[in-house]
């Protein structure tokens, strides 16, 4: 059975197109993605996110639990408010989420998952609290808003001018709290288009006006067609294309987000790691020849086959892009090919991330 946001209705009044994603109904497009694409490139979009899944961890042992959960190491957040990227490992040092930690103190974090591996990352998340003192709470009563775009701070505090108070002074990955009506609400200066500005999660009962409010003020409603080809110029990773149970970190590109520093502190996943030679490396992938890259797709190069991860045509650089898994040696600059409908086209190997602030990295 299909779930719907609390803002599904808000999407339905817009004329937005209803897809299937993960089990929720969300919008692809309201119309036009490449409108959506410029208009967070140049302006200001705003995105339904509130199908994420949003955990409360709290208690004396929260940052023990986290710092042996997760790859990346929450004792370095010190800051209230400050946020990290990790991923959450198995066993096996495969990847069973992606996520974002927000500290706010050492017995208080709020986590934020992915749609599609919500209930799977809670599944392994509970058993795993047995011998520690904290406790996981499920926030399915709240809803997300991620405003991006380099208009995006602006707009959002001409549409709740109270806000720039609390918000003003963030730095990037960095979120904060405020009370509104009783209410508690979170500010965070992250996001996932390679734009600044804001995810804002409030009571689920006032999305609707929050996403009204920013419509007048300006901002464009996007959906998940735009928010894949920005994240994907970006060169950011999607759950489930880029990695899963069966890559890890490493071969994900994700080698920054896993922390060694402490040797004394062992993580789910750390003793395959450390042993694991990886014989790849992510790549950033631009189509020379007229066509579209996807994912799968394989990859010709002098030291062997590699594989797309994703793909799409970029309208920033009006060319197609994508991520790929290659062999190890294949340098930056190098020419391969990509296997396209039975033909073979030419692509130039370049870093992962194609597209940040508007500008191309190219």
């Amino acid at each position: 059975m299909t779930q719907h946001t609390p803002l599904y209705d808000s999407h339905l009044a817009a004329n937005g197109k209803i897809v299937d994603f993960a089990g929720w109904e969300m919008p692809i497009h309201y119309g036009s993605q490449v409108e959506e694409h410029h208009a967070v490139r140049k302006d200001a979009g705003m995105f339904d996110v509130s199908h994420m899944c949003a955990l409360d961890l709290a208690g004396p042992d929260a940052t023990r639990y986290l710092r042996h959960l997760l790859a990346n190491d929450v004792a370095k957040l010190t800051t209230s408010g400050k946020a990290l990227y990790s991923c959450m490992l198995d066993d096996g040092a495969g990847v069973i989420d992606d996520l974002i930690v927000y500290f706010f103190s050492p017995e208080r974090y709020r986590i934020v998952v992915n749609a599609g591996t919500a209930e799977k990352d809670i599944a392994w998340m509970r058993p795993r609290l047995v011998g520690f003192d904290a406790s996981l709470i499920v926030r399915r009563d709240v809803a997300m808003i991620a405003v991006q775009g380099p208009q995006a701070r602006e707009r959002f505090w001409t549409a709740f001018p109270v806000a720039r108070a609390h918000s003003v002074t963030l730095e990037n990955f960095q979120a904060a709290e405020w009370s509104v009506d009783k209410n508690t609400w979170l500010i965070a200066r992250t996001g996932y288009t390679g734009e600044d500005g804001f995810e804002v999660t409030m009571p689920a009962d006032d999305a609707a006006a929050v996403w009204k409010a920013l419509l007048d003020a300006g901002v464009k409603p996007c959906g998940l067609g735009a928010r894949d080809t920005l994240r994907l110029e970006a060169g950011m990773n999607l759950y489930g294309q880029d990695m899963d149970e069966n890559i890890s970190p490493y071969e994900a590109g994700l080698k920054w987000t896993v922390d060694l520093k402490d040797a004394d502190r062992d993580f789910v996943g750390k003793s395959v790691l450390a042993g694991r030679q990886c014989n790849v490396r992510f790549a950033g992938l631009l189509l020379l020849q007229r066509g579209v890259m996807r994912s799968h797709m394989k990859v010709h190069t002098a030291l062997g086959v590699g594989e797309t991860t994703s793909g799409t045509f970029s309208p920033t650089l009006n060319q197609s892009i994508a991520l790929a898994r290659i062999p190890a040696g294949i340098e930056n600059g190098s020419e391969v090919e990509v296997e396209i409908r039975d033909k073979k086209l030419k692509a130039k190997v370049v870093k992962p991330t194609f597209v940040r602030h508007g500008q191309s990295l190219l």
